[in-house]
């Protein structure tokens, strides 16, 4: 059987167009960092307070929180859950 024609590969060449560049962003800055943590403590603060002095509890009772109800567990868990979602641009 007789052998194939062998083609020549040509080298390879590097497109020459340029890209733009893309811009590095650097570390967070500090207040960023400080409102991040501040949700979370500030969450947490606010779910353990309700708990602890809300309409359920014998103790003393903190006025703004009673009407709020269970409502205060959804603020507390968004403050907490904005905390964290903070995280994701954190550099």
């Amino acid at each position: 059987m007789p052998k194939s024609k062998v083609r020549k590969k040509s080298d390879y060449t590097p497109p020459t167009t340029s890209r733009t560049p893309v811009k590095v962003a650097g570390p967070t800055h500090p207040v960023y960092i400080g409102v991040m943590i501040a949700m979370w403590v500030i969450g947490l603060a606010w779910l353990v307070v309700s708990y602890l002095a809300g309409p359920g509890s014998s103790g003393a009772q903190v006025p703004f929180m009673v009407p709020l109800g269970n409502w205060n567990f959804l603020i507390g868990f968004a403050l907490i859950v904005i905390g964290l979602l903070m995280t994701m641009r954190w550099r």
